[in-house]
């Protein structure tokens, strides 16, 4: 990690009380929240507009496979949501409007915020341009600590897939598609005319046979979210520390 650079929001996963924690299996969730000054809040949907229609800004960011989705969002002061009729308006409390980004990617925090500084530097000083002390993806240590104190760590992180990676989940629609095409075939071809469709097959979906199942430990972070989440999902252990409610006395 370069010199200075923060590096990820430091959290106990898996301790107080059960909590869950941003990474599930191979993906990591990713939430930054940066506050806009209200008057420059109109400047960021017109960098929202000039991303769309010149695209090539963000062009780096289709070429990274091991990002799942990444949006940005702008969420007013009086957007926040009011939950209970006797909670405070939160225009009248908040000075400045949000900008909500969200993420989920393949590899460790470090990998991530390296690969999007190198791959759409320019595009990331654009989408980030009005938010507050913003201080530009290079140098990278700077980039870091602004996202670091900025991120908002996810309580709960459900992953349909958390084995597989989004190449993996690709790989296997491919696959799918083969198989289904080699048992279409199965009924009018002769053995031999079988198997040299079976070995083509085989030839052609080489790179989908990746091993499925969590990846190798790359960073203790992911370690003890991984050992936390095992814990959590052991039917052995539900309920353990769930105190049972006595039995009633009249038998209902």
């Amino acid at each position: 990690m370069p010199n200075g650079a923060r590096g990820p929001p430091r959290r106990r996963i898996g301790e107080g009380g059960g909590s869950m924690s941003n990474i599930a299996g191979k993906a990591y969730a990713m939430n930054v929240l940066t506050p806009i000054k209200p008057w420059k809040t109109w400047l960021q949907y017109l960098v929202f507009r000039l991303s769309r229609a010149r695209p090539s800004q963000l062009g780096g960011l289709l070429g990274l496979k091991f990002i799942h989705f990444a949006r940005w969002v702008v969420i007013r002061r009086d957007q926040w949501p009011v939950l209970h009729k006797d909670q405070p308006k939160p225009a009248k409390l908040l000075q400045n409007d949000y900008m909500l980004f969200l993420s989920n990617f393949n590899g460790t925090w470090d990998q991530y915020i390296d690969a999007f500084a190198d791959g759409i530097p320019t595009g990331l000083d654009l989408l980030w341009y009005t938010s507050t002390k913003y201080p530009h993806s290079i140098p990278i240590a700077d980039f870091k600590n602004y996202i670091s104190a900025n991120q908002i760590q996810t309580r709960y992180y459900y992953n349909a897939t958390p084995g597989a990676a989004q190449r993996d989940i690709k790989q296997a629609l491919v696959m799918r598609d083969e198989l289904v095409a080699l048992a279409r075939l199965q009924p009018t071809a002769t053995p031999a005319e079988f198997g040299r469709a079976y070995r083509k097959l085989l030839a052609r979906v080489q790179r989908g046979f990746g091993a499925h199942g969590i990846a190798p430990a790359a960073s203790p972070a992911t370690e003890r979210a991984d050992a936390a989440r095992r814990r959590y999902f052991d039917p052995d252990t539900w309920g353990r520390d769930i105190p049972q409610a006595p039995a009633s006395s009249t038998g209902r």
